[in-house]
C-alpha cells in the first residue's frame, strides 16, 4: 500500500497539510460555520481525507460526547498527527480513525453525515469511491462533497455530479463555500428527498 501511496501524484503528501490548517484558512473556511447546519448532537460523521484533523475536530465538538466521527484517510501519519491533535483539544474519545487502502475505503458502519472536502479529485475510482459513499449512509443521511476550483474545473464538477446523481443521489443544495465548488447530497435510500437540480 505504501508503494502505491508513493506512486501516485495526486495524493497529498502528510507534511503538506500543515500547512491547511492556519489562521488565514479559518477566515475562509470557518469548520463551524460549513458544518452546523448539517451535523448535530449524537450523530455519527464520517469524515474521508482528513488531513491532521482541520475538520475532523469540529466535527467532533458538533456532535458531542454522545456521537461520533470516524476519520478515514489512507496514510497512517496522518490518522496519527490528526489523534495527537484531537488529544490535545479533548475530543481524542470521540474519534475513531480507519486506515483505507487506496483502491477501497473498507468501511461499512452508517453515518448521518458524511464530508470529503477538497479530496474527491485525487481519487483514481470515482465512481467506486462514491458507491461505497452511498452505502455508508443512513437513509436520511447527508453528503457534503467539496472541491477546490483550482484543481477542478466547472466541467470535471459536473461530471462527479452526473456520477453521482447515476449512482443514486439527489442534491439537496450546493452550498457557497468560498475558493469551492460543493453539493450537499442526500441519498436514494430516501425517496421522498427530491433533487434541486
Amino acid at each position: 500500500m505504501i508503494e502505491k501511496l508513493k506512486d501516485n501524484k495526486h495524493v497529498c503528501p502528510w507534511w503538506l497539510c500543515f500547512t491547511f490548517d492556519n489562521p488565514i484558512r479559518r477566515i475562509i473556511h470557518d469548520q463551524v460555520k460549513i458544518l452546523s447546519a448539517y451535523v448535530h448532537k449524537g450523530y455519527t460523521a464520517i469524515d474521508i481525507g482528513p488531513g491532521m484533523g482541520y475538520f475532523t475536530i469540529p466535527l467532533a465538538e458538533l456532535v458531542g460526547h454522545t456521537g461520533r466521527v470516524i476519520a478515514i484517510d489512507i496514510q497512517p501519519k496522518m490518522l496519527s498527527a490528526l489523534m495527537e491533535r484531537a488529544n490535545k483539544k479533548g475530543v481524542a474519545e470521540i474519534i475513531k480513525t480507519h486506515l483505507a487502502s487506496p483502491d477501497s475505503i473498507g468501511f461499512h458502519e452508517n453515518a448521518d453525515f458524511i464530508l470529503a472536502f477538497w479530496m474527491v479529485h485525487e481519487v483514481p475510482d470515482q465512481r467506486r469511491f462514491l458507491s461505497e459513499i452511498s452505502n455508508l449512509m443512513k437513509p436520511e443521511g447527508l453528503f457534503l462533497l467539496v472541491e477546490p476550483v483550482i484543481h477542478v474545473s466547472l466541467k470535471n464538477f459536473s461530471r462527479m455530479i452526473e456520477m453521482a446523481k447515476d449512482i443514486g443521489f439527489f442534491i439537496n443544495e450546493s452550498p457557497q463555500i468560498r475558493m469551492s465548488r460543493s453539493a450537499l447530497f442526500t441519498c436514494g435510500k430516501n425517496s421522498r428527498h427530491k433533487s434541486r437540480v
